[in-house]
C-alpha cells in the first residue's frame, strides 16, 4: 500500500506553527516516499468553527506551498462540505454511525446516562511508535484508564472515535501528530482493535516551546502562520525554518529549498527533545533565503512593500533593490533601507549624523565635492579612488574618511556598498549631499 498521510486541523482559530510543522513533516513524508497527503478538517464543533478559520488553513498551506492530493478543493469528489462522504467531518455522520454500530455489535459499548462509553480490554497495550519507540499503558488499572465516552448525550462523537474511524475509511498509513496525542493513541488502537482494523503506524514529534521554555501559545510571537506574508517573510524560508522545528539533516546544513527538504526528510531524524521557538533565527533563515533568489524576484516581491510606504518605483528601482538584497532579513524593511536613494526627503539617523559631524574628517566633504565635481566619468571605481585622493591629501586614510561620507550620503551608519550608492544617486545628488552636509 502507498504512503497516505493527513493533516487534520480544526477550524476555531487561524493556522499555527505548531499546525503548519505538523502539516509540513506529514506533507515530506507523503511526498518523499511518492504517496498522497490528504487534508481533513474537523468541523464538528460548530460553535467554534468559523468559515474566517477554515480559510486561515487554506490559504496558510496553499502559501507555504503544501499542496494536499485529497481534501477540501482538490478537484476530486470530496471536495465541497455538502458531500456524503466529505473530508469535512461535520458530513460524516452516516459513516460514524455505521462504525458505532459495528462496536455496538461487538458488544463493545454500553450506556452510562445519556451517554456511551466503549468497554476498553482490560490488558498492557503497546504502541511502537516512529519517533518515541515503544511505549505501554497498562489498562488493567481502570482507577487510571476509566471507559471512554464515544457518543455524548446530545448525540455527538468524540474526537477518538471520529479520528479513528476517518483514518481507516481513508486509508491512513502514517499518522504524524504532535507528543500531545500520544496518550491518546493506545485508545485509538484499542478502538481500531475492536473494528477489526488493522492501525495506522504512528509517530509523535516533540512540541515547540518558546525560547525560555514556556510552552508555545497562540498569543506568542510568530504562532500565527498569516502574520508571515505581513511581516515580509519568504514562504521558503518560513518552511525550511519549521522544518528545523524538530527535524534536524544531521549535517551542518540547515537552508534547503523545498525539494531538497524532501530529498533528506525522515522519521528517524526527528529529535525527541521538545523545539525551541527562534524568530531571530527565522529571520536569518529568510535572509539566507534572499540571497539565493535572483535580483528580480526580489525586486517583485518587495514591491508591495516600497510601494506601501508611498515610495515611488522609480526607473532606477532594479539597481536601488540589488544594492540592498544582501542587507536586509524581512522584505518589510526593504523600504527603509532605499528611501534615502529614491527620495531626498528620507529620515535621517540622528545619533549617527552627529557623530558624523564631530569627526574631524567631515571637514573634507566640501573638497570632496570639489574634486569629485571635476570627474568627467562617474563609476564606483572612480567615485572611491576620489576619495582616496582627498584622504591622502589631506594626511588621512581613505577609511577614516568613508564613514562621514556615508552619513552625508544616506543619514545613517549603515547601508548598501558605497560604490552603489554612488552610482545610484548620480553626480549631481551625490555633490548636492557632500556640499549640504
Amino acid at each position: 500500500m502507498s504512503v497516505r498521510t493527513r493533516f487534520a486541523p480544526s477550524p476555531t482559530g487561524y493556522l499555527h506553527v505548531g499546525g503548519a510543522r505538523t502539516a509540513l513533516f506529514n506533507w515530506l513524508y507523503a511526498r518523499k516516499h511518492g504517496g498522497q497527503f490528504i487534508l481533513r478538517i474537523e468541523d464538528t464543533d460548530a460553535a467554534r468553527n468559523t468559515e474566517e478559520a477554515r480559510q486561515a488553513i487554506f490559504d496558510g498551506m496553499s502559501w507555504l506551498g503544501l499542496d494536499w492530493d485529497e481534501g477540501p478543493d482538490s478537484g476530486g469528489d470530496l471536495r465541497s462540505p455538502s458531500s456524503s462522504s466529505s473530508y469535512y467531518q461535520s458530513q460524516r455522520k452516516p459513516i460514524y454511525d455505521a462504525y458505532f454500530e459495528k462496536l455496538l455489535a461487538a458488544d463493545r459499548l454500553y450506556k452510562d446516562g445519556d451517554a456511551t462509553r466503549f468497554r476498553f480490554d482490560r490488558k498492557p497495550i503497546t504502541m511502537h511508535d516512529l519517533v518515541c519507540g515503544e511505549v505501554t499503558i497498562d489498562y488493567r488499572d481502570e482507577s487510571n484508564t476509566p471507559d471512554m465516552v464515544v457518543k455524548r448525550s446530545d448525540g455527538s462523537y468524540v474526537f477518538h472515535f471520529v479520528n479513528v474511524v476517518d483514518d481507516l475509511e481513508m486509508k491512513i498509513t502514517h499518522v504524524i501528530r504532535g507528543e500531545d496525542h500520544l496518550m491518546n493513541t493506545p485508545k485509538h488502537l484499542q478502538l481500531i482493535e475492536a473494528l477489526g482494523s488493522q492501525p495506522p503506524q504512528y509517530a509523535h514529534i516533540p512540541l515547540i516551546l518558546n525560547p525560555d521554555g514556556s510552552k508555545m501559545s497562540k498569543r506568542d510571537a510568530g504562532a500565527a502562520v498569516g502574520d508571515y506574508p505581513r511581516q515580509g517573510f519568504l514562504s521558503e524560508a518560513v518552511v525550511n525554518f519549521i522544518a528545523l522545528l524538530g527535524w534536524s539533516s544531521k549535517s551542518d546544513e540547515e537552508i534547503f529549498t523545498l525539494t531538497e527538504l524532501i530529498d533528506r526528510f525522515s522519521l528517524e531524524a526527528i529529535n525527541r527533545a521538545p523545539a525551541r521557538f527562534d524568530i531571530e533565527k527565522c529571520k536569518w533563515v529568510n535572509q539566507q533565503h534572499i540571497a539565493k533568489i535572483s535580483t528580480e524576484k526580489f525586486a517583485d516581491l518587495a514591491k508591495p512593500f516600497v510601494e506601501a510606504e508611498k515610495l515611488p518605483i522609480t526607473e532606477n528601482y532594479a539597481a536601488v533593490i540589488a544594492a540592498v538584497k544582501e542587507k536586509v532579513r524581512l522584505l518589510t524593511e526593504v523600504p527603509a533601507a532605499i528611501d534615502f536613494l529614491i527620495t531626498d526627503t528620507a529620515a535621517q539617523d540622528a545619533e549617527a549624523v552627529a557623530k558624523a559631524k564631530g569627526n574631524p574628517n567631515s571637514a573634507f566633504l566640501p573638497m570632496l565635492a570639489d574634486h569629485m565635481a571635476t570627474l568627467t566619468d562617474w563609476s564606483a571605481d572612480i567615485a572611491k579612488e576620489a576619495i582616496a585622493s582627498v584622504a591622502q591629501a589631506n594626511g588621512a586614510k581613505p577609511g577614516q574618511l568613508m564613514f562621514p561620507v556615508r552619513v552625508a550620503l544616506s543619514g545613517r551608519a549603515h547601508g548598501p556598498d558605497l560604490g552603489d550608492v554612488f552610482v545610484i544617486l548620480g553626480k549631481e545628488r551625490t555633490l548636492a549631499r557632500l556640499r549640504s552636509f
